[in-house]
């Protein structure tokens, strides 16, 4: 019986080849010969790519046997997640490969900034002897805020304990226990911008993590603050950060991401005080081959039929067919409960009501656990490690299930309980043969609007001329409404409104609407395909 053919499409290290071992026909291609990828994929049953090999829809249809591509590292930018869910094909990557060597790059970039390292080697090598010119300082004693304390920036407060520093930390999705016991007090933003010597950036890049850090924060830091971002460009607002150094606002930066990679051209080149490296966060020895005998193991499980802990794209187990519909539902409601949620969550409750309920729907758990994850970590989330990430913070996690539903033939829930006593949910539904998404329930307002990729949600005191105001607003920014609904538990009390617009709105914004109507609850939320 012939072997299943295992595809090389990027040069990897012989430790891969041996983990994937005898069972299958190992060959080689280069996978950024077009041509050459079509012709080898033909009968293929997995490859094996790093970053620069293109699994979009044209690669993945020309492979009828592919069941799995192995992304040897984290970032999946070159493959077509939906293309490959549609055709049936596993993807994994090796979201835990890199996160040592991003921590250290932080630590690196953070000691090259207090000693002035990068200058005093270029000063040194062209001859010169300038010792006080390179005059630093120690990071002994000095408050150092982490944004982000998920796998990356707890190893980062792990490391910086040795230097004796005090650790502060932001990150609106853990709770004060889980950060105490990483060393770590817990501030707001506000407050970690105007106490910290040093800052260290470990969070994902979102609609609201965009431009998190910009003017407004380095006008409240201290002149001695340096900081560092190895995280993903963007999060840091680039104008704003050139001006801060260049008016000596803050006395330094340290950025191994940008917002376009490579940053020709940007600013930030010829700003003072600043290091600067090709976004090397992943870029070791140790890491390179941890990613690729990760993904080797992945693809001997994926092939053999096993649960596969770093598949991105589907759930181990079979999956009654009339479940299957809710999974992409069920991670936007994950989605949207992450928005709406205005602190840490101590506990999550997923309910599906209706004729899904007399199947198992344990998946659907994991989807929207897998949506809510995806915007509070940096690391990949996928179904397996996603109850992992919610035990590493605390959170209670139930599941209920009830065959009866008056209103619709099935219905999932999301709620929220979070660490002030409240609560967020969500409840949403599938609806016809094309499967077509609708949100019908927000924390206890009964509304009906199909899922999009940008919504607002406000809740405010009912009274005339609301919809005009805010209306207003979007037009002079020039945003379309493309739907909207409207719901009230009674009359001149509070009513919701869910808005879908055609394209993103920035934070200013979003606080010009809240001004305007005099809302208790504005957010924007941005869904994602997984």
């Amino acid at each position: 019986m012939a072997k299943p053919i295992v595809l090389i499409a990027e040069e990897l290290s012989t430790a891969t080849l041996s983990a994937l071992g005898d069972d299958f026909d190992v060959r080689q291609t280069d996978g950024t010969d077009r041509k050459a990828l079509l012709s080898a994929l033909a009968g293929a049953s997995a490859i094996l790519i790093r970053s620069a090999t293109k699994m979009d829809a044209e690669a993945i249809h020309a492979a009828p046997n592919l069941k799995v591509i192995a992304r040897a590292g984290v970032g999946l930018d070159n493959v077509d997640l939906a293309a490959a869910t549609e055709a049936g094909v596993m993807v994994v990557n090796a979201p835990t490969s890199n996160i040592i060597s991003a921590a250290e790059l932080a630590i690196g970039h953070l000691l090259a900034l207090s000693r002035q390292i990068p200058g005093a080697h270029h000063s040194t090598a062209a001859g010169e002897w300038k010792r006080s010119q390179f005059s630093g300082v120690e990071l002994y004693d000095k408050t150092i805020g982490i944004v982000g304390l998920g796998r990356i920036g707890s190893l980062v407060a792990q490391r910086l304990a040795g230097f004796e520093c005090r650790l502060i930390g932001y990150d609106p999705f853990i709770s004060p226990v889980r950060a105490e016991q990483i060393g770590v007090a817990l501030v707001n933003l506000d407050e970690l911008m105007r106490q910290s010597d040093f800052i260290t950036i470990h969070i994902p890049k979102t609609s609201e993590t965009t431009g998190l850090i910009g003017k407004k924060e380095f006008a409240l830091a201290k002149p001695s603050l340096r900081i560092v971002n190895c995280s993903r460009g963007g999060i840091i607002n680039e104008e704003a950060l050139v001006e801060a150094l260049t008016s000596g606002a803050i006395a330094g930066a340290g950025l191994d991401v940008f917002l376009n990679e490579p940053p020709k051209e940007s600013a930030l080149l010829g700003a003072p005080n600043i290091v600067l490296t090709p976004h090397l966060g992943a870029s070791t020895d140790e890491a390179q081959e941890k990613a690729g005998v990760s993904v080797a193991k992945s693809v001997r499980l994926a092939l053999a039929g096993d649960l596969v802990p770093d598949a991105v794209n589907v759930a181990g187990g079979a999956i009654d067919p009339s479940v299957r519909p809710g999974i992409p539902l069920a991670e936007k409601l994950g989605q949207l409960v992450a928005g709406l949620a205005h602190t840490s969550i101590v506990a999550i409750e997923f309910e599906a009501r209706g004729e899904i309920a007399a199947h198992d729907v344990t998946v659907l758990k994991l989807a929207a656990l897998k949506g809510l994850f995806q915007t509070m970590v940096s690391e990949q989330v996928s179904y397996v490690n996603a109850p992992l990430l919610a035990e590493q913070r605390g959170i209670e996690v139930r599941l209920t299930q009830d065959t009866k539903s008056d209103e619709y033939r099935n219905v999932t829930t999301l709620k929220a309980i979070l660490n002030d006593g409240t609560s967020v949910s969500v409840g949403g539904t599938v609806i016809g043969p094309k499967h077509h998404q609708k949100i019908v329930s927000i924390n206890g307002y009964e509304v009906e609007l199909a899922l999009a990729e940008n919504l607002v949600v406000m809740v405010y005191q009912d009274r005339p001329g609301i919809v005009a105001i805010y209306g207003s607003v979007f037009a002079e920014a020039g945003i379309n409404i493309a739907a909207m609904t409207i719901a009230r538990q009674q009359k001149g009390g509070k009513a919701l409104s869910v808005i879908t617009i055609d394209s993103p709105i920035e934070p200013a914004l979003v606080d010009k609407l809240r001004e305007a109507i005099d809302a208790d609850l504005m957010k924007f939320i941005s869904l994602s395909e997984s």
